[in-house]
């Protein structure tokens, strides 16, 4: 699926995943089938991942969920916008995140 999503837009955990924090990693378990690449698949998210994930709320939207991330993260502004939209597009791709209009 090519998913077409800019810095503006706003993004939210699906409602059919959990997220748990289990032991330091963010855990997301599909709820049915479907969701991701193959039926039951957990994911894990990396620290970054993990950081994007935790500021998904459904009120700010990617450009602002970079800005956030600018303090905690030595890096260009242009990375982080690049691994910003490349969570959010494979995430929405995966039905784990849905984007909120």
């Amino acid at each position: 699926m090519d998913t077409r999503i800019g810095l503006d837009a706003v993004c939210v955990p699906s409602e059919d995943v959990v997220a748990r924090q289990i032991e330091g990693m963010i855990v997301i378990v599909p709820l049915v089938a479907g969701i991701g690449d193959a039926d039951d698949e957990l994911y894990t998210l990396n620290e970054t991942g993990q950081a994007i994930w935790q500021r998904l709320d459904g009120v700010r939207t990617l450009n602002d969920v970079v800005t956030d991330l600018e303090p905690e993260f030595d890096a260009d502004r242009g990375d982080l916008e690049t691994d910003v939209l490349g969570f959010a597009v494979a995430m929405v791709d995966r039905g784990i995140l849905s984007t909120k209009a």
